[in-house]
């Protein structure tokens, strides 16, 4: 069981090790106004999530995010600077939270040959559907907050890129 959690420190009086993950929105644009998102299938659950990983030492989250995508999914993109958001869970009954803090890579490339292409089940799906497959109730969340940013974007409401 993976559990998503609003404040894993407020685990009463639990010891908590937090792991410092991070991850990526992999999306690229079909027309003008449609997204695909590409998720990648858990090994352990098989439930659809983002490619995410740890942080290597010296290493971003940016740079994480961008390295977990190729070799997860072997896509290469355009990287936002900034955290897009963050969400937290737990693996079964562990001790380790991981914390992934998520950033949006716009897909310029897609490689056939990558790290983990012979143990990760990939897939694109249009934006509506990535949240109705997303895993996590957090990941939900964050694929629902792009649809809304991409939506307003497309209407015209809002001026928003979000490689920047």
């Amino acid at each position: 069981m993976v559990q998503d959690v609003e404040n894993p420190r407020s685990l009463g009086q639990r010891h908590v090790e937090v792991i410092l993950q991070a991850g990526a929105i992999c999306f690229r644009r079909i027309g003008r106004d449609e997204v695909e998102v590409l998720m990648v299938a858990s090994r352990r659950t098989g439930r659809w999530g983002l490619p995410k990983g740890h942080l290597e030492s010296g290493e971003t989250t940016r740079s994480a995010a961008e390295r977990e995508a190729f070799e997860e999914a072997g896509v290469k993109g355009s990287v936002s600077p900034k955290i897009f958001g963050a969400f937290s869970y737990f693996k079964d009954t562990s001790s380790f939270c991981y914390d992934v803090s998520v950033h949006l890579i716009e897909v310029r490339s897609i490689s056939f040959q990558f790290p983990e292409k012979d143990v990760r089940t990939t897939k694109w799906f249009p934006l509506r559907e990535a949240i109705e497959q997303a895993g996590r109730p957090a990941l939900k969340a964050l694929l629902l907050r792009f649809k809304q940013m991409q939506d307003a974007a497309s209407s015209g409401l809002l001026s928003w890129s979000p490689s920047l």
